[in-house]
């Protein structure tokens, strides 16, 4: 095998390669990236046995070929070539290496034979449908920071990505909770996708398909099935396995008669529980909300380190509330409105508490409160 290829493209491909597979794995092959070049194309195929990621890349091939190398070694070379390297990759099947060579520098890898990389079989998907990147990028986006890291409830370690009914029509939701916090984020419903089973979609595959979700202008095609989910481009193609589990029903937790509303500058709030909880040990981050007419006081009493207080002009006309939060679950939530105002809706001060955009129901948020 023998090609060449320009360093930003490389680069690219690599680094998608590298931050799919596992750092720390008993199989060998696990850490290598599978190289194959044909014609005009080199694809570069990484899998960690649960998520598979594809790229495909224009290349000049002088010879076709195929062989494994180590991901994250050969990521660290593309990484420190100069910008606008052509980079040359020559294979010795007899000897077991892979030769890199880019200007004056010449890199000599160990390589592990092809036939050993693992191939994620073929599934036959149920649903097929082709999506933006934006809508799909705000779905995943604005979900995930509820995504739990709890091991023992496996099932909650991921993207609830399924159809359901919002404000009387049919939408592609997406839902993440860890018992203190929920999102549910809706988007229309793209042609194709009414007959998607409801998947898990999991973190890691979270984070790996934001890299797909750059281009604004990208058409996502999405395929789907009882295990596994597809997310494709012309270049990239990530196919994942999903979590084999049940998600619990969420409509139960998300409050229906909260009636206290409070309406505040999103990013003024957010700045505000900052600044406060900055002297709150570590451990309980907890933030005090005293609510009165119009205004919204924040305050965070640590006996060990000292105490803050902050006053934000609101728009609140309901009975006096008093109510704490964890200042990081706060901030979270705050940090998600794109609009200049956020919604809370309160019950009372041991009820969870609904957040929403301003009069936006696509996007809502619920945080169970804490005792301060």
């Amino acid at each position: 095998m023998k090609l060449s290829i320009e360093r930003a493209a490389l680069l690219r491909a690599v680094s998608q390669a590298q931050s799919v597979v596992e750092r720390r794995n008993t199989i060998p092959i696990l850490a290598n990236v599978l190289i194959e070049a044909e014609g005009d194309t080199a694809s570069f195929r990484a899998t960690d046995l649960d998520i598979e990621v594809v790229d495909r890349i224009p290349a000049k091939v002088d010879r076709a070929g195929a062989t494994t190398v180590s991901a994250v070694t050969l990521h660290e070379i593309v990484r420190k070539l100069p910008d606008g390297a052509l980079v040359s990759i020559t294979e010795d099947g007899a000897a077991g290496r892979l030769t890199v060579e880019a200007g004056r520098s010449t890199f000599q890898l160990a390589t592990l034979p092809r036939e050993d990389f693992p191939v994620m079989t073929a599934t036959e998907y149920s649903a097929n449908f082709s999506a933006p990147a934006p809508l799909l990028r705000r779905l995943f986006d604005k979900s995930k920071f509820a995504i739990s890291t709890e091991e023992t409830r496996y099932y909650l370690n991921g993207v609830y990505f399924h159809v359901a009914e919002g404000d009387g029509a049919p939408v592609l939701r997406a839902v993440a909770t860890d018992g203190h916090r929920l999102a549910r984020i809706d988007a229309p419903l793209p042609e194709g996708a009414k007959g998607m089973p409801g998947v898990i979609v999991p973190r890691k595959t979270v984070g790996e398909l934001r890299k797909l979700l750059e281009d604004d202008e990208a058409q996502i095609a999405v395929s789907v099935s009882e295990t596994k989910i597809r997310f494709a481009t012309p270049e990239i193609t990530l196919t994942s396995k999903v979590i084999d589990g049940t998600f619990p029903d969420y409509s139960r937790v998300i409050p229906t008669g909260n009636s206290r509303r409070m309406e505040v500058d999103a990013s003024d709030f957010a700045k505000a529980v900052d600044r406060v909880a900055t002297v709150s040990s570590e451990r309980s981050r907890a933030v005090k909300m005293q609510l009165d007419e119009d205004r919204l006081i924040l305050s965070v009493n640590a006996p060990d380190s000292g105490n803050a207080e902050e006053e934000l002009a609101v728009a609140y006309g309901d009975d006096k509330l008093e109510i704490g939060f964890n200042a990081k679950y706060l901030l979270e939530i705050a940090s998600q409105v794109d609009r200049e105002n956020a919604v809370f809706m309160f019950a009372s001060s041991a009820e969870p508490t609904l957040m929403r955009e301003g009069d936006d129901t696509s996007a809502i948020y619920v945080v169970m409160p804490m005792r301060v």
